[in-house]
């Protein structure tokens, strides 16, 4: 009796299981590649508050955490994120470090790059910037510096329309500072935002200090214009929200930086970032994330 194999069924054997091998391994990738692809398509913002550079905050000055504004933004990676109370300085250190950014917005002082910005940073290789403008909470937001409504400080609105190269998708972005004493101010420029936004067709996404939690009449008015409190959308409120402590990382108070957007959206996180270096913090404000997907 031969009890040798036959050398042609053990070939053929191999190779129908080399075949089989390669066939899972294709699918896996391509399982993968969606999912990745899927991944790509879903959008990281941030809102953050960096406190102005010029500040004398002692060991809390620019100086002694620009490094840690860096790594906190980097930590989470956004793709799109919006500053208030930037400095030109601050901002030229910012992309000097982070190359891979560009920047929209003007120094609310002169229109140009005099006094505080709301500026919006984005991905250079993801988004190209179809439009851009800035606008000032005034009855006469089109003039540069104007201001009213019982703010003695200059505010400011800055968007810009982005189209999405992974995507394809266009949509505004709409960044602000809302005024830190004159509830009228917050009411009116609340107003002003939205009439603004109900003008565009296409989805939204408003970030900002808003210097007032959601129970304030102003964030009520983003609310009921149909716009989503992305924090809110995935938690119930909580006693220890505050996003404004001054250095020192207290956590009661009200939430006062916000990330909306319209109903475009699916939102799949958003949190609330109070990473510390050694017990030093990179701004007086927490930064507020979310992720985001369009809905269609």
């Amino acid at each position: 009796m031969n009890n040798k194999p036959n050398n042609e069924f053990v070939h053929q054997s191999i190779l129908k299981s080399v075949k089989l091998a390669v066939i899972v391994l294709l699918f896996s990738c391509s399982i993968v590649g969606h999912i990745e692809a899927q991944s790509d398509k879903e959008l990281k913002v941030m809102t953050f508050n960096i406190r102005y550079g010029t500040a004398d905050d002692g060991d809390n000055s620019w100086q002694f955490r620009k490094e840690n504004v860096v790594k906190t933004i980097n930590n989470f990676n956004p793709d799109l994120f919006g500053l208030q109370e930037a400095l030109q300085i601050q901002i030229d250190e910012l992309l000097k470090q982070m190359p891979e950014y560009a920047c929209l917005g003007v120094g609310r002082d002169d229109g140009k790059s005099a006094g505080e910005h709301s500026s919006i940073f984005y991905l250079k290789n993801r988004f190209d910037v179809d439009s851009t403008g800035t606008f000032w909470f005034s009855d006469t937001p089109n003039i540069i510096a104007s201001k009213s409504w019982g703010n003695n400080i200059t505010r400011i609105c800055t968007w810009a329309r982005l189209s999405d190269k992974l995507s394809g998708k266009t949509f505004y972005i709409f960044n602000v500072h809302l005024d830190h004493e004159s509830q009228t101010s917050r009411e009116k420029s609340a107003l002003l935002l939205m009439k603004r936004i109900s003008e565009k067709t296409l989805p939204v996404i408003l970030t900002g200090d808003f210097n007032c939690g959601d129970s304030n009449p102003a964030i009520k008015t983003i609310l009921s214009s149909g716009m989503i409190d992305t924090y809110r959308k995935l938690h119930t409120k909580q006693p220890n929200e505050g996003t404004y402590h001054s250095f020192k990382g207290d956590t009661t108070g009200d939430k006062i930086d916000f990330i909306f957007t319209s109903m475009d959206f699916s939102i799949r996180q958003s949190e609330i970032i109070r990473t510390n270096y050694d017990g030093k913090f990179p701004s007086d404000h927490f930064p507020v994330t979310a992720l985001l997907k369009f809905s269609k």
